[in-house]
């Protein structure tokens, strides 16, 4: 039997259900209006910074449009709630980096390196490995072989390669992601030599107590012997292997053995265009030799009193003859700093300075048509102005030098007042406008372990990908002098 309970008594006990339900509907709907609301406040809200960022971690769903009627920063919302992340988060993040880097990647790079014995590598910095170890511990950082300073470093390229590839299989480190190390060879697209030829040409170039060779000669004679028994190399003849060769006399005995392989090289100064040339090679920056400069910090045209600036060796044979003529052209004007100078006595620190006081720092040939001030010139934001015709430039696919350089024709520059009157001739606004473009590009020529996006070593690897298409290098190499028509 089914008892009816009197329909009065039945509303009386509905009602206070109903006034709790649009209760708790009113109090939801407040909720969220308060925490848009909040979203607004800037940093001088009374709302206490620990509430506001409580309720944007645990509601990160919530989205707000700018407010586009005013134009105080302060008062448009991030993309993004900049708090400080838990370091389970961080390392969430980093683990999905490494994800990111994974041969599913079609833009990644895919390189074979071999397995040399270390005294191609890091055996010539006195590493001398860990039992069956082949290559160093990423791991310990502390314990990574460095490479030696001075004049040795502005060539140091293979050793921030090779730990990048090396690196590039570790998931506890995060890095750039422009290239990875494979295992197998036939899913590679290039062959990656690992062989520190620049740092055996400077260290062991000349033969050492009773030899007669030196031991980079014999260094040089193994690695051909190595590399043409390989399948790798005869598959295509050696044309998908890289090679670095940065210091203009490195692998001098190996290198027309090895041509048809693609060189990482300074420039083709020291090379018949049979062995090296633009169309298969790739040309990387210098490692930089004075301290960079913060884009926050570096000095603008009103600091700058020094209109050029010069430091270096003046006296040199071949193309560099140049650097006399300009030398007695310059010395007695005002605002130019012409002088002889080295990396010894404090001469690095000298350098930094006088180029971060400086408008223009002047890159001329030498006895190859590059050199490191190039690359110190853009580290301290100092207007490159390059008098080299043979010069090669590093990226020039990608980059136009002429939006943060000058370029002189050796002809010119020789010309008595031509050099002085045309930096004089740039204005204030122009100068600045190049000097803007120095602090976007200059990451790109810094070497970093572990890489970073978009540095010289992520630039060195797109480099290689993108050698299949030259376009826009023929684009940005005719616009190096044209610029100067509207100064």
């Amino acid at each position: 039997m089914i008892l009816k309970m009197p329909s009065s008594i039945s509303e009386k006990r509905m009602f206070p259900s109903k006034l709790l339900s649009l209760l708790i509907a009113f109090s939801v709907l407040l909720l969220i209006s308060s925490s848009l609301s909040l979203l607004r406040f800037d940093d001088d809200s009374s709302v206490p910074k620990s509430v506001l960022q409580f309720i944007l971690v645990n509601n990160s769903s919530i989205h707000t449009k700018p407010n586009l009627k005013t134009d105080d920063p302060r008062t448009i919302p991030l993309k993004r709630p900049v708090f400080e992340i838990e370091k389970r988060v961080v390392e969430e993040q980093e683990q999905e980096n490494y994800k990111s880097c994974d041969q599913e990647n079609k833009d990644l790079l895919r390189v074979y390196m071999y397995d040399l014995p270390a005294e191609f590598h890091f055996g010539l910095l006195g590493w001398k490995g860990d039992g069956n170890r082949m290559w160093p511990d990423l791991n310990d950082r502390d314990k990574l072989p460095s490479y030696p300073g001075g004049l040795n470093l502005q060539h140091s390229i293979e050793y921030w390669l090779t730990l990048d590839l090396l690196a590039s299989n570790n998931p506890n480190v995060t890095r750039g992601c422009s290239a990875i190390r494979v295992k197998n060879s036939s899913e590679a697209d290039v062959v990656f030599v690992p062989f520190f030829s620049s740092l055996s040409y400077n260290r062991h170039s000349k033969p050492e107590g009773k030899q007669k060779i030196s031991l980079d000669r014999i260094l040089q004679e193994k690695l051909v012997d190595f590399l043409k028994k390989r399948r790798e190399w005869k598959r295509k003849g050696g044309r998908d292997h890289l090679i670095v060769a940065h210091h203009p006399n490195s692998m001098l005995f190996a290198r027309r053995k090895l041509g048809s392989a693609m060189f990482v090289l300074a420039d083709f100064g020291r090379y018949p265009t049979e062995v090296a040339n633009v169309e298969k090679d790739v040309i990387a920056p210098y490692r930089h030799m004075v301290r960079t400069i913060a884009a926050d910090d570096s000095p603008p045209f009103e600091e700058r009193p020094m209109l050029v600036y010069f430091q270096g060796a003046i006296y040199r044979k071949d193309g560099g003859e140049i650097r006399q003529e300009l030398f007695y052209l310059l010395k007695d004007e005002k605002d130019a700093h012409f002088a002889f100078g080295s990396v010894q006595s404090n001469g690095v620190r000298q350098a930094g300075k006088g180029m971060s006081s400086s408008k223009f720092c002047l890159n001329i040939a030498g006895d190859t048509p590059s050199s490191n001030r190039l690359f110190d010139a853009i580290a301290t934001h100092c207007v490159p102005v390059v008098i080299s015709d043979e010069i090669e430039l590093p990226f020039e696919d990608v980059l136009d030098y002429s939006e943060f350089s000058v370029f002189v024709k050796s002809s010119d520059a020789v010309k008595k007042g031509y050099l002085v009157n045309l930096l004089r001739s740039i204005e204030r606004d122009k100068w600045t406008k190049m000097w803007e473009r120095l602090k976007e590009i200059s990451g790109h020529f810094e070497y970093n372990y572990p890489s970073k996006r978009g540095d010289a070593v992520h630039m060195i690897w797109q480099t290689v990908y993108r050698k299949r298409s030259p376009t826009m290098l023929s684009v940005h190499r005719k616009n190096r002098y044209s610029r100067l028509q509207v100064l």
